[in-house]
């Protein structure tokens, strides 16, 4: 980026590619004084940072570009230039990186600095991805077409300003106005790794200005910036008229700035003038013929006027200035409305087809005021037919009468003037406003300001409205320019001579006075001499407005013309940039801009043909492009991604087994000469193939993770030579957080017989246990008659594993298929990790996650009373509680669950909806569930809790459920539930916060067969079908709808819903109120349990149905989430989930309906209120989902910094001395680095703790978390204790120092340390470095006795460092602490061991304090404060090993051996999709000759992201706090399964071959492996989700 005023430096971008295929982004800003290197993860396609100088904060790009290629230049493969970062999105197999390669400082410098670029050229770089996730063909059609998104010339931005407010902006360049940026969706990768001013805001429109003058010199400046609205984004025909964000299409606000340039020091004068254009603000469209005729223009049928108050509400806002003015001037009075002046230049003559708009238009006006919702702002409308006047007047005369209907509004409305300052020193002599920030370094002083908007529009809010526009800007330009001291008079042009060379044109002075300058400020004051008095304002100003009352002929006699035409040629471009945007067209019309010039009339023929030929330009691109071109603009934004792009994830996993992840026990291989098994881990050796020894019985990784995280996907890369028997045939996989705590995540995962290079995702869900395995489920098919293997409605067997953020070793085991030598490929996993460095910094993401615990903690029951549909709403659920059932039972009962008999226990399938985003406790966060009472329970009250406060006894939520069971099925169960009472019943175990294998203990405790409640077997299998596909529609309707909301809210503040919730479905005895009801059409209420809401306790609220105009109660209501579903009434005989025409449903064009009316259950078509119910059950399984999530973030933070650490984190924004604690971290390290900092560093195995003490991962932390007084000690009876420490990476190590506890050292608690270092696990092979004896130490250090005094933070703390003689380089680092007392089995009385240090100890009765708020002690133990590593990491190695390739060569002819069974591809006869599509059925040739198995290519199922409706009405893209999507925590299984007449597959496996076994069938659900046996017939694919499918089925025999 150029420095167009001469700056230090300009921005760098430089995107380099290594011959590995790794991708860097070094950027360098021009306001910054360092460079950062940011790494694109070529798996996930994840921004990573982490802030550390030296690893990617560099001084300068060269030393930056020198550590990314290790000082080799030709290991870099290219290097792309670029000049501004315009956003990033990992989509599927690629990442895109937009960047803008050419600028154009289009403003090259605003008054206070800042130069306004406007993007000349730009270039997506496509990142390759080794991205397993699939995608649809219409998705990757879809990303090809966003990166075809025409940018160049028409977006801008400012690296160092706010520029999306008017100028000039009282906010910061990183808080801009939402409405007006364009890219927000592509910059949160930037934004969610800390960098985000690292990304400019990109404003879509124009902005250029022009200098104007005489005799050479520079007068003045004239800017025009025009911001195109995001709320409402579209084509011509796509986008018309209001939309559910109070906005309409084509918005644009504009703003013609002026001002005087002045040297250095000197004040800079200006003032702007803003207005609007946009289309008219109420309902309607238009739609598009066949024929060359007009489209034909229709207004909605329905509530056209919703919407139009908060449009303008949104105008008032922003334009209010009525009480900025006040004490500025003696003579300006105060403002008490503000105007907003509507010009409508549409033909309104007899027969013209824009004639209904313009009857709404004055009747939408006439709506709002009789609404009175908008008490202070003035709307007034001028019908101006632009067109007629012009055909009946000619031009000049209808520019006349616009000058005389504007100038009264445009007196009224005003401009907005001011002095830039240099200085802050002067602000005392300011009369104004003043605005200050640290985007520039003088101060803004406004002496007044606009107060209200004109608004121009025509049809499209195009030519019209760009030449109208014109001639109103036209005036307030020369009225700007008078008051800045620079007249367009022209016969004043030649008879006064500029002042400094920057002065303007002024009017005479009278006798006697005198003009100066002033010397410091450069502005110019008048001197009186008859007075002898001096004054700043012209004695004989010019009249001010004064050519508003001129003829045509007079304005272009009495004006300057050139600085005219220079506006004008802006107004030309600014018009083509919006046309352009808005009809892919330039605009038409425009030679009435040139009026002024002389020679005008020659081009009025050229224009004719022009003009016509544009129109049937525009005609084609609307009706052939305009639908493309919407999509692009839509997937820009960020807006309907779950239709253009369900596959993205809110953000991409994190690939935590590289590149700091590393083998704790090396790989054996068959050749002596490998690595370890190092490159199993690196993505760079996908080609790999590892063969291991033979005979081989099991082959063991365990894989040191780079950070800690949830693991969510195990990645196996299939390596093999011809033979693919070769590679391991199943899989066991464990995680824990340490060596110590490794439990069984999926035993026995069958891997399938692959291509060479096939992707395999394992879906990993976290341990579950063994016990709730065989009761959830086992009682569903106690009956023949429940078979159906497809939950198609939700999952009500789900299965819930443990979730642990602090996850940091996963063990694989592989067992061969066949005798020989196993071979391997690449390993890698893929988790979610929190932002700890956030966290101790108290920054982004990580401020928002302790600001939650921090309430979280503090709140003695988290589970308060919450919403009536979302018992969520106020909690989190506690992991503990929730995993209570997974504590008991062992290992060995889930593998003899997993082996042997019961193998029906899982032929059910498993059917999971994906989740949007569930809150965490917060009021606001689900205020989208509105008017809620429901009672909700703590779970450790539930499960521990059995008496009341009172002391009577307590029911448990098992209890509570039996109930509400009870009281439907009736006292002796003699009743059948029906689907909606299985459905409510459902709902009641969510509320009660219940598992499903709590629900089904419960069940199988009074002998009920949980089969029997399974709503999944309720209803007949067509209609099922037809019910999800309207639960789906209604998901995406609502996730739109929620979209619509979030941004309808920017401008406006929080909008309130009526008080109808989005499903209101009635708990378990809950029916109609009665009294003034006329519906009654919940008249039947089931007797309730305690548990549960009477029918008298529900609100007595009446509602007026908009359909059938009857009143109804609250029980009676359908839910709001009816009104977004097309055809919702019952006279609707079928459900199509299309819109009709004049609705305002229409999710392709970003135009859902807010959700305002009600709709009674009697009207509502009985499909839609099943519909509200399964979608309401998928929320709140979705909602406990996510509370689990949560309560792990939250259990997790607790185990790393202790409560101490919430208690005394400072508020946000007040962040901890960064400087100081840097000082002290470097004085303390001796200029070496600090190698074993959590999250990178952590311990291998556990170690005893206090209960009392700080946690034991808080010696690891960052010197500046967690409270000063808290420090971790061991256990009084533990005399020894050993700190096994893994590196964040290979690093040579110089020494251990050890910080003292705040309680300090006694002669009894000086322990003796001992330390080892290793690159491996085992002890027999890592190397003592050392032995100290701290009590000897201390005799030369007093400070280290005793109780810590007062410190301050630039002060080192106490510490003790244990220095190596030369540095080691190793990966673990082994540390023993040993108390020094006689007698204790844990002593062990080494070679040199000092018996001196067995003496009394003379500090033995005195007292410590407790470390974490525990008793007072003197009992002595082992305690630290912190354990810090010093040294320096070894830097990473470039290129591969000749010895790698001699090991290929070495058993290339292994590899190259032939298989047993051949393979050809078996031509498909005949296939169809049957059940729903779920099933498609393949028949082979009669001739085929026997299989022995199948492969399936390019075969993928997707879960989209959205299956139901979004349970808060905050955007899961900006909030999440984990970003661990509902798809994580309950995965896509898909199952495989051959038997005699069919193949169920649901999965995301690509290139699969499956060895038929002797009829073998097999499924795999990501816990579990089963086999029965079957003969073959036929090949069917039978799945419960979307897929996509290329080619056939390839059989070997």
């Amino acid at each position: 980026m150029e420095s167009p005023v001469g700056g230090s430096r300009s921005t760098s971008v430089v995107v380099v590619t290594l011959d590995t295929g790794e991708v860097y982004i070094v950027v360098t800003l021009s306001t910054g004084n360092d460079t950062q290197v940011i790494y694109v993860d070529p798996m996930t396609g994840l921004l990573h940072y982490r802030g550390k100088f030296g690893f990617d904060i560099f001084r300068s790009e060269n030393e930056a570009l020198d550590y990314v290629t290790c000082g080799s230049p030709w290991q870099c493969k290219s290097k792309i230039h670029a000049s501004a970062i315009l956003g990033y999105a990992a989509l599927g197999s690629y990442g895109l990186l937009l960047v803008a390669t050419k600028l154009a400082a289009s403003i090259p410098y605003l008054p206070g600095g800042g130069c306004v670029f406007t993007v000349a050229e730009s270039e997506w770089i496509k990142i390759p991805l080794q991205n397993p996730q699939p995608q649809g063909k219409e998705e990757v059609k879809n990303v090809q077409e966003l990166t075809e998104l025409d940018i160049d010339g028409k977006h801008y931005f400012c690296e160092t300003r706010d520029i999306t407010r008017p100028f000039p902006s009282r906010m910061t360049l990183l808080s801009p106005d939402d409405e007006f940026v364009w890219n927000g969706w592509l910059s949160m990768p930037f934004k969610n790794i800390g960098l985000m001013q690292y990304c400019v805001f990109l404003l879509q429109g124009f902005a250029e200005s022009r200098s104007f003058g005489s005799r050479g010199q520079v007068e003045g400046i004239v800017a025009l910036t025009a911001r195109r609205s995001r709320l409402h984004p579209g084509t011509r025909y796509l986008a018309r008229g209001l939309n559910s964000c109070f906005s309409t299409g084509n918005e644009v606000e504009c703003e013609q700035l002026v001002w005087v340039p002045k040297r250095a020091g000197q004040s800079v004068p200006f003032n702007t003038y803003i207005w609007r254009r946009g289309t008219i603000p109420i309902w309607w469209g238009a739609e598009l013929k066949i024929t060359a005729a007009e489209a034909e223009i229709y207004v909605s049928d329905r509530e056209p006027y919703k919407g139009s108050s908060q449009y303008y509400e949104r105008l008032s806002k922003r334009y209010d200035a009525r009480n900025l003015d006040v004490g500025v001037g003696e003579n300006q009075k105060k403002k008490v409305f503000v105007p907003i002046v509507c010009v409508n230049l549409l033909r309104n003559g007899e027969g013209k087809s824009e004639c209904i708009l313009v009857h709404h238009f004055e009747e939408s006006l006439n709506h709002i005021k009789s609404t009175r919702k908008l008490p202070y702002s003035r709307i007034h409308l001028i019908n101006y037919d632009w067109h007629a006047r012009i055909k009946l007047q000619g031009e000049q005369q209808t520019i006349e009468e616009l000058w005389k209907l504007l100038k009264a509004p445009t007196l009224a409305i005003g401009i907005s003037e001011g002095d830039y300052l240099p200085s802050r020193q002067r602000l005392k002599d300011c009369r104004g406003e003043i605005l200050y920030n640290d985007d520039f370094e003088g101060a803004f002083c406004l002496r007044s300001h606009q107060n209200g908007v004109l608004r121009f529009n025509c049809a499209d809010s195009l030519d019209r409205t760009n030449a109208a526009s014109y001639f109103g800007a036209l005036q307030v330009f020369v009225e700007q320019c008078r008051r800045l001291g620079i007249s367009l008079d022209s016969d004043l042009a030649y008879d006064y001579q500029s002042i400094n060379n920057y002065g303007g044109y002024t009017a005479p002075l009278p006798p006697g006075w005198e003009k100066r300058s002033d010397a410091v400020t450069g502005k110019t004051y008048y001197i009186d001499h008859n007075t002898r008095t001096t004054t700043w304002n012209h004695p004989c100003p010019d009249k001010p407005w004064k050519r508003f009352d001129m003829t045509f002929d007079e304005f272009k006699r009495s004006t300057i013309l050139s600085p005219v035409s220079q506006l004008a040629e802006l107004f030309v471009l600014a018009g083509d940039i919006h046309a352009t945007l808005y009809t892919g067209s330039k605009a038409m019309h425009s030679q009435i801009l040139s009026i002024f010039n002389e020679e005008t009339g020659k081009f009025k023929q050229f224009s004719a043909a022009q003009n016509m030929k544009i129109t049937l330009q525009r005609r084609y691109k609307n009706a052939l492009v305009d639908s493309s071109r919407q999509k692009q603009l839509e997937m820009f934004l960020g807006i309907r991604l779950f239709k253009h792009l369900p596959s993205v994830p809110v953000q991409p996993l994190h690939v935590l087994s590289r590149p700091s992840g590393f083998f704790l026990k090396p790989v054996s291989n068959m050749f002596p000469t490998s690595n370890g098994g190092a490159s199993l881990l690196s993505f760079k050796k996908k080609d790999l193939i590892w063969v291991c020894p033979q005979a081989a019985d099991v082959v063991e990784l365990f894989i040191y993770l780079g950070e800690p995280c949830h693991v969510c996907q195990l990645l196996l890369t299939v390596s093999h030579g011809a033979d693919d028997s070769t590679y391991p045939a199943t899989v066991d996989v464990r995680t824990g957080r340490n060596l110590d705590g490794l439990k069984l995540v999926v035993e026995g995962a069958f891997i399938p017989q692959c291509g060479n290079g096939t992707n395999l995702l394992i879906p990993l869900s976290g341990p579950i246990s063994a016990e709730d395995m065989a009761i959830t489920g086992a009682g569903a098919r106690l009956h023949d008659q429940f078979t159906s293997p497809l939950s198609l409605l939700y999952d009500f067997e789900e299965l819930e594993g443990e979730l642990d953020f602090l996850t940091r070793v996963v063990a694989l085991t592989f067992y061969p298929a066949a005798s020989g030598s196993p071979t391997l490929g690449e390993v890698e996993i893929l988790g979610v990790s929190l932002p700890w460095n956030g966290v101790f910094a108290n920054e982004g993401h990580g401020a928002k996650l302790t600001e939650l615990a921090k309430k979280f903690h503090k709140e003695t029951n988290p589970f308060l009373s919450g919403s009536k549909t979302d018992p969520f709403s106020d909690s989190s659920l506690s992991d503990e509680a929730l995993s209570t059932s997974a504590k008991k039972g062992s290992a060995n009962d889930w593998v003899d669950l997993l082996t042997g008999a019961g193998g029906d226990v899982f032929s059910e399938s498993v059917s999971q909806p994906v989740t949007e985003n569930a809150a965490y406790k917060g009021g606001d966060l689900l205020d989208f569930l509105d008017q809620a009472v429901v009672d909700y329970h703590d779970p450790e009250a539930d499960h521990k809790s059995s008496t009341s406060q009172d002391g009577r006894p307590q029911e448990s939520g098992s209890q509570k459920y039996i109930n509400c069971l009870k009281s439907l099925l009736g006292p002796h169960m003699e009743r059948k539930l029906d689907f909606l009472e299985a459905m409510k019943l459902e709902i009641e175990r969510l509320q009660l916060n219940l598992s499903a294998a709590e629900r089904d203990r419960a069940l199988l405790s009074i002998g009920t067969d949980p089969a029997t409640v399974n709503p999944n077997f309720l209803l007949d299998e067509s209609y099922m079908g037809r019910l999800c596909r309207v639960a789906s529609t209604l998901a995406l309707l609502g996730q739109a709808e929620l979209e619509d909301k979030i941004n309808g809210a920017i401008g406006l503040g929080k909008i309130e819903d009526n008080f109808i919730d989005f499903w209101n479905v009635n708990r378990i005895g809950e029916s109609c109120s009665g009294g003034m009801c006329e519906v009654r059409a919940e008249t039947k209420a089931t007797l309730s349990s305690s548990s549960m809401v009477s029918s008298t306790e529900g609100s007595k609220s009446v509602f007026l149905c908009s359909q059938c105009q009857k009143k109804a109660c609250r029980a009676c209501c359908a839910g709001r989430g009816a009104l977004i579903l097309p055809n919702y009434t019952r006279e609707a005989t079928n459900y199509n989930g299309l819109s009709s025409h004049g609705s305002q449903v229409d999710l392709s064009t970003n135009r859902s309906v807010r959700l305002e009316s009600v709709i009674c259950k009697q009207c509502c078509y009985e499909m839609i209120l099943d519909a509200l119910v399964l979608d309401y059950v998928r929320v709140l399984i979705s909602s406990r989902r996510r509370a689990r999530a949560d309560s792990a973030v939250f259990k997790a933070l607790n185990e790393v910094t202790g409560s101490s650490f919430l208690d005394d984190l400072p508020d946000r924004g007040q962040s901890f001395s960064n400087q100081q604690i840097v000082k002290v971290l470097k004085q303390l390290l001796s200029g070496e680095e600090s190698l074993a900092e959590f999250p990178f560093a952590s311990f291998l195995h556990s170690v005893e703790t206090a209960s009392d003490s700080a946690p034991l991962l808080s010696l690891l932390t960052p010197l500046d978390s967690g409270s000063r007084h808290s420090y971790w000690k061991a256990p009084p009876n533990i005399t020894s204790a050993e700190f096994v420490i893994v590196l964040g990476t290979l690093s040579d190590v110089s020494g251990v120092i050890l910080l003292v506890s705040p309680c300090g050292y006694s002669e009894a608690d000086a322990p003796m340390v001992q330390i080892w270092v290793s690159n491996k696990i085992d002890r027999e092979e890592r190397s003592c470095v050392g032995k100290w004896d701290v009590q000897s130490l201390m005799s030369t250090s007093p400070e280290l006795y005793g109780p810590e005094k007062s410190v301050r933070e630039d002060k080192l703390p106490r510490h003790i460092k244990f220095t190596f003689k030369n540095s080691v380089r190793c990966r673990i680092v082994w540390i023993t602490l040993r108390l020094q007392r006689p007698g204790s089995s844990s002593v062990n009385f080494d070679k040199g061991f000092n018996f001196l240090s067995l003496d009394e100890n003379p500090f033995a009765q005195e007292t410590r304090r407790a470390s974490f708020g525990g008793a007072i002690g003197s009992d002595p133990c082992l305690h630290a404060k912190r354990i810090v590593i010093a040294g320096s990491p070894v830097r990473k190695e470039m290129g591969f090993t000749p010895s790698e390739s001699t090991d290929q060569r070495n058993y290339m002819n292994w590899l190259d051996r032939a298989p047993q069974l051949n393979r050809f591809k078996v031509p498909i006869e005949v296939e169809r999709l049957m059940d729903n599509d779920l099933v498609l059925e393949q028949y082979l040739p009669p001739s085929s000759p026997l299989l022995a198995g199948f492969r399936l290519d390019a075969f993928s199922a997707i879960k989209p992201r959205i299956t139901h409706s979004p349970s808060s009405d905050v955007d899961i893209w900006d909030t999440s706090i984990t970003f661990l999507e509902d798809r994580y925590i309950s995965p896509a299984i898909l199952y495989i399964q051959v038997s005699a007449l069919q193949v169920y597959v649901r999965s995301a496996f690509m290139v699969l071959l499956f060895n038929f076994d002797q009829g073998n069938l097999w499924w795999w659900n990501g816990n579990s492996i089963r086999r029965q046996h079957n003969k073959i017939k036929q090949l069917v694919l039978k799945h419960n989700f979307r897929f996509e499918r290329d080619g056939g089925c390839e059989m070997k025999y």
